[in-house]
């Protein structure tokens, strides 16, 4: 049962939100004048990572913009802080006290970098104020501040985690290709030493070993010898846990050793930067997604035609980062509604609580958090596998794609 009428009428702007109002055809209906609420987004929107961090922001902005033109949130607007960490990890931490000793933020959302997580989420738990990581995928990120350590947890994720990724990762090479000898290929941040280990122990769960695994750096151009070595290890595929950059260095460095060999790898493969940089030797490879640009649903056909409006572009960069970050938007204003209070115990027993489902991209949400578990994604059945096909991240599966024409 709703408290008040603004958290009724916030609530019932959702099916709004996901249909008719993505078009841009709005009742009149405008932000309340109160004080206006202060949401925290941060992320990388320079530098290597800034495909993710820019696809991740303007998901958010456009949610925000909805909300806003719906009335707002307890009769006040949403304004984002916004602030770039440059996927720096000491620059994150740096970020992350500033929104919340300076900013007044009620909530936070967004970081793209497991680092940069892991280096500045300790801030937010310790203030109490509700962060939903809308793009990092290290397993640790939700799994920090768990009891009895801390008696509360404000750190919750819409993004896939790793652990989740690497089982998909393995049963698309093991299960639906039938490969064995797998190289694992990561770099050298946090977010690919602990994307292999869970690479690694997603193979041990089948009684298999890597044939070999190597590390690489951030913007190192020549993967040769490391990709010699794999194949003298006789490996039948690669799986990778980098960004795009790098990954596209390591298309191209098959290429030119005429080794086809399939390349498996995490959600990053899909960022335009792999794309763009690795040209045709990106065709055919495969990676997890929470979300494919594909108009499957009507609620998938309105985001994509207001990330062209509000962008003036049909690309999408990175596809997963817009709609994780237009969703936890969404799931965010949900729990401000229900709680019906800015306050961030409020808040956050409100996200583990959800009582109305929330009509997002990727998914209906029906309460999709609990004290106890802070992912909204759990099972590889959630996610989809893509591959680049002339130039683009479509459905590897048609199983997939009629999976995801489900509302």
């Amino acid at each position: 049962m709703l408290p008040s009428t603004t958290r009724r009428r916030m609530l019932a702007a959702f099916p709004l939100l996901a249909t008719c109002a993505l078009s841009g055809k709005w009742p009149p209906a405008h932000a309340g004048s109160g004080a206006a609420i202060r949401i925290g987004v941060s992320g990388p929107f320079t530098g290597g990572s800034s495909p993710m961090g820019i696809s991740m922001r303007e998901g958010i902005r456009i949610a925000a913009a909805q909300i806003n033109a719906a009335g707002g949130l307890l009769g006040r607007p949403v304004v984002l802080v916004e602030r770039d960490d440059e996927a720096r990890n000491e620059r994150g931490a740096r970020i992350a006290q500033a929104l919340i000793q300076k900013e007044g933020i009620t909530a936070a959302l967004g970081i793209v970098n497991t680092g940069v997580a892991l280096a500045s989420q300790h801030h937010y738990q310790l203030a109490r104020i509700p962060m939903i990581t809308s793009v990092a995928t290290g397993t640790l990120i939700t799994r920090q501040f768990l009891p009895p350590g801390f008696a509360d947890n404000y750190i919750f994720r819409v993004s896939a985690s790793d652990s989740l990724q690497a089982r998909a990762i393995v049963d698309e090479a093991v299960t639906r290709r039938g490969l064995r000898r797998l190289a694992i290929f990561h770099d050298a941040t946090n977010y690919g030493v602990l994307g292999s280990k869970d690479l690694i122990d997603a193979l041990s769960q089948r009684n298999i070993q890597p044939a070999a695994v190597e590390r690489f750096q951030l913007r190192q151009a020549d993967m040769t010898a490391p990709l010699q070595r794999a194949r003298d290890a006789r490996a039948e595929a690669l799986l990778t846990y980098g960004i795009g950059p790098e990954l596209a260095q390591i298309a191209n460095a098959l290429a030119r050793l005429d080794w086809p060999v399939p390349i498996i790898g995490s959600w990053t493969l899909a960022m335009s930067s792999f794309i763009d940089n690795a040209g045709p030797n990106a065709e055919g490879a495969r990676m997890p997604q929470t979300f494919i640009q594909d108009p499957t649903t009507p609620r998938r056909r309105a985001f994509i035609e207001a990330w062209q409006q509000a962008t003036g572009t049909r690309r999408i960069p990175v596809p997963p980062a817009a709609a994780q970050g237009y969703d936890s938007m969404l799931l965010l204003a949900a729990a401000i509604g229900q709680a019906d209070s800015l306050e961030g115990d409020l808040i956050r027993a409100a996200l583990e609580d959800l009582h109305a489902p929330v009509p997002g991209v990727i998914a209906t949400y029906s309460r999709p958090y609990s004290r106890g578990q802070h992912e909204t994604l759990i099972s590889p059945r959630q996610i989809h596998i893509g591959e680049v096909r002339n130039g683009q991240v479509v459905f590897a599966y048609e199983a997939d794609r009629r999976h995801a024409m489900q509302p």
